[in-house]
């Protein structure tokens, strides 16, 4: 039987999961405003505590390992590694934009019921990059990727293309800032998606099966873009 901690602090969701094969065994779950730092450790002591496993008994870390935000991904990031490294077990990462399709694809299954194709749909996960850019990427519905992660600065006639020849469906924070240009009939959006470790479970199950584990010394979240540092136009002393 195989357990594990999964953790996804790359968007304004704070989630923490712990799984054991199929089963959840806790979770916990927060969209308080900066509180990552805060809550993150809390979430894996009560995870862990109410089921009564410890860090040793796990099988594997599991990391949402971005895009998203900067701050976050190095919380989530460098709690999964020191989990690691005291217990001496695996850390796997998963790329967020996969984590948000996955748990997109279940959603749509569930909310779009009429003259909704499924098995021809693309899934368009959008996480807010500032203004009208947005980290994103195109998944089938299997989960796999079919275009390269992009910072894309969104415009009416973005996803044209695509969208004259299959159902996209939309969702995530930055797919809530597009909605207003993004009209065509074949665009469908997600108002009941919500980021949760829960949609990691499946595709963390796999990569441990198939050993596919980070190097814990070398390995950084993906932050897409450069981290920018502004200076304030005023000084203050």
């Amino acid at each position: 039987m195989s357990c594990f901690l999964c953790i996804d602090t790359a968007t304004a969701v704070c989630s923490v999961v712990l799984t054991q094969n199929d089963k959840v065994l806790s979770i916990k779950e927060s969209t308080e405003e900066k509180a990552h730092a805060s809550n993150l450790g809390i979430f894996v002591e009560q995870v862990l505590n109410e089921a009564a496993i410890s860090v040793n008994q796990l099988d594997a870390v599991a990391v949402s390992k971005g895009p998203g935000s900067y701050t976050g991904l190095r919380i989530g990031v460098s709690t999964a590694k020191g989990l690691c490294y005291g217990a001496d077990i695996p850390l796997i990462s998963v790329e967020t934009l996969q984590i948000m399709s996955h748990g997109m694809c279940r959603e749509a299954l569930k909310t779009f019921t009429n003259n909704f194709s499924a098995d021809s749909a693309l899934f368009c996960p959008m996480i807010d990059a500032r203004r009208m850019e947005v980290y994103t990427a195109l998944f089938d519905f299997t989960n796999q990727k079919i275009n390269e992660t992009t910072a894309m600065i969104v415009k009416e006639d973005s996803f044209d293309s695509i969208l004259q020849n299959a159902q996209v469906v939309f969702a995530g924070n930055g797919a809530d800032k597009c909605r207003a240009m993004l009209t065509h009939k074949n665009a469908l959006f997600l108002d009941n998606y919500i980021h949760s470790a829960l949609y990691m479970i499946n595709i963390v199950q796999q990569a441990y099966h198939k050993s596919k584990f980070e190097n814990l010394a070398y390995f950084e979240p993906y932050y897409l873009k450069d981290f920018i540092v502004t200076t304030p136009k005023r000084k203050v002393l």
